[in-house]
């Protein structure tokens, strides 16, 4: 396990210096710059910001300069703004987390029960209801399910608030959010409850007279979690940091809103800073879960 971990660890790294140099070097790749913009700024002013920020630098250059602040925990500052990267994130990432964290909950928690219901009832209307009503979550997408629900409740119906930061009012975003991975999950649990329903473990813990719930649950779902523990640990990650669509629409300002500020700001640090953030949230979320997937399954073997 401990070679396992260590393994995983310097991929980690290697896989986010990878990214950092595919985010840095196509963002620079792009014509345009941070300091374009329809105003017209004298060469003077433009050789000055430029120098101030190492933009004037060959390309390699400013990358290893960007990379060495990294290492002393030096993410700049906004190239926009002039604000500390590190404070952008402090303050806009406690939102997001919390709106994930809770989406994400949501969806693992409802996942699992839709998906045992629609095993053991297989065939029958709840089964068909179910099936139904993630096969409409899946194909319809978080922005326009983001939407409708804003239209609806806040606008026409007003059974729940705009959110704000004094309301704080977060079960609209969380529903949108937990929407798409809630039916996903559901999905992945009835084929895997299924698949462990007809295995001879639970035909034996039957004709041993073991109750039917602990039967279900103990030993169908434990064992049906596999599948669906591999997907919620990037789900966790992805929902956290990339929910900057319903963000936007539900005006949060989480770190996905300042992503996407970044991209249309041409603001090269907040990209760069948000990117390598999320990086390393995937990296951490999937050695996680490798490692539950031991905790769940003793038979696994990590090499």
């Amino acid at each position: 396990m401990k070679k396992y971990i260590i393994k995983r660890i310097l991929l980690a790294i290697v896989t986010v210096i990878v990214i950092s140099m595919i985010t840095f070097f196509l963002m620079n790749a792009i014509p345009g710059g941070p300091f374009n913009s329809e105003k017209a700024v004298s060469r003077a002013t433009m050789a000055a910001l430029q120098a101030r920020y190492n933009l004037d630098k060959p390309i390699i250059v400013q990358y290893f300069l960007y990379m060495k602040g990294i290492i002393h925990g030096d993410f700049g500052v906004s190239l926009k703004t002039g604000r500390s990267i590190s404070g952008i994130i402090g303050e806009s990432f406690p939102i997001s987390a919390q709106l994930g964290l809770m989406a994400a909950f949501l969806a693992i928690i409802v996942g699992l029960v839709l998906g045992a219901i629609a095993a053991l009832m297989r065939n029958r209307w709840p089964d068909r209801l179910i099936v139904f009503l993630t096969t409409l979550l899946t194909a319809m997408p978080s922005f326009v399910l983001a939407t409708f629900l804003l239209y609806v409740f806040c606008m026409k119906l007003g059974w729940v608030p705009v959110w704000s930061a004094e309301s704080n009012n977060l079960i609209l975003p969380i529903i949108a959010l937990a929407a798409y991975p809630m039916a996903y999950i559901t999905r992945l649990t009835k084929t895997s409850m299924l698949d462990a329903l007809g295995q001879d473990y639970i035909r034996t813990a039957q004709a041993k007279g073991v109750p039917p719930v602990k039967v279900i649950f103990l030993h169908g779902l434990r064992n049906a979690l596999i599948p669906v523990i591999t997907y919620v640990g990037p789900m966790i990650a992805y929902i956290i940091t990339g929910s900057m669509v319903v963000e936007n629409i539900f005006t949060i300002g989480g770190l996905g809103s300042k992503f996407v500020t970044g991209i249309t700001n041409r603001d090269y640090t907040l990209i760069m800073a948000t990117t390598l953030f999320l990086a390393i949230i995937m990296v951490i979320a999937n050695l996680i879960t490798d490692i539950v997937y031991k905790l769940v399954d003793p038979r696994i073997k990590l090499d």
